[in-house]
């Protein structure tokens, strides 16, 4: 276990540096200059904005800017935002990923219980009634764009109360908009997280309950089931302790995607919904041209991303000694 950890902190180093190689240069070539944008755009002197480049150390050459960004940024200085007057980029990403965290919290203690139970459901049932009512139901869910589920769950859910006797008593818990201050406590918050958590679930859940559905299906039709349920062990023991402990496997891949997905995609339903999250903080910057704070941005997510599939390897590998070979 330990030589396979070893390996894989090494892929994990290795990937993190090749990504912040991408994400420097990619941004450099994008069209804009943010020293004209801090300058006053157009109306901008060539002097000013020479001036600015100097003072933000853009005039020196690309592989000098690479080095010094990811020097100061693994020191935990990620600069100052263009986008939000000179407020620190470390504290603004800071309190917005509590913000997305707290989200994808919610949307996961939402997603992946209520995956695995209808996955099992559906995989004990195959193609019997109950499994083709969940395939049916989970297939037409995910095939709708996360900006049409949440305007259908903010039209239908949450403006749908108007007029309804149940409006006073629930509305509260519903909000059509999630624009909340975005230093609220977690339980001012709680009202402002349930739809756009709960449109992250639909997106989900096709995928992690289609999932294990088939290792349900696959590990059913094992020989050591059989033997099991020839020696006389109850059928809910061999489900419970052999069925669901192999078939599981490949669904901790998939959360683990899911936690990468809900860091980096929640971007789309952030912003339909208003929520002061990490994605609409990514928007607000890109439309800007914050270069420092885009560029802190990623990372973060990157980091979170590489983190949920180094937890997914270690896990994978504790339940299945066969992967650490």
């Amino acid at each position: 276990m330990i030589l396979f950890l070893r390996r894989r902190f090494a892929f994990f180093f290795f990937t993190y540096l090749l990504s912040s190689l991408m994400i420097f240069f990619l941004l450099r070539v994008l069209p804009g200059d943010p020293a004209r944008v801090i300058a006053g755009g157009r109306e901008a002197t060539a002097e000013q904005v020479a001036q600015i480049r100097a003072e933000l150390g853009l005039d020196a050459p690309l592989p000098q800017q690479y080095l010094g960004w990811l020097s100061n940024f693994a020191r935990g200085d990620w600069g100052t935002s263009i986008a939000f007057r000179g407020a620190d980029n470390r504290a603004l990403i800071s309190e917005r990923s509590i913000n997305s965290g707290r989200l994808a919290l919610v949307a996961l203690l939402l997603s992946v219980p209520l995956s695995l139970a209808l996955g099992v459901i559906a995989g004990l049932s195959e193609n019997k009634l109950p499994d083709v009512i969940i395939s049916l139901l989970t297939l037409s869910v995910v095939s709708l764009p996360e900006f049409v589920t949440g305007l259908f769950l903010i039209n239908i859910v949450a403006l749908g109360w108007s007029g309804n006797p149940l409006a006073e008593a629930l509305g509260w818990w519903f909000p059509a908009s999630s624009a909340v201050p975005a230093n609220a406590s977690f339980g001012e918050m709680l009202p402002a997280l349930w739809l756009p958590a709960f449109a992250a679930t639909l997106v989900l859940l096709a995928y992690i309950s289609r999932l294990t559905r088939a290792g349900v299906i696959e590990e059913l039709k094992r020989d050591y089931v059989r033997a099991a349920a020839l020696k006389g062990l109850a059928w809910r023991t061999v489900v419970l302790r052999h069925v669901l402990r192999n078939a599981l496997l490949p669904t901790i891949t998939v959360i683990a995607i899911s936690v990468s997905w809900l860091v980096s995609g929640l971007v789309v339903i952030e912003f339909v919904f208003g929520f002061p999250g990490l994605g609409s903080l990514l928007i607000a910057a890109i439309e800007r041209r914050d270069l420092l704070l885009v560029q802190a941005i990623v990372m973060v997510t990157v980091s979170v991303i590489l983190l949920a599939n180094l937890v997914a390897d270690w896990a994978y590998a504790a339940l299945n000694p066969r992967i650490r070979l």
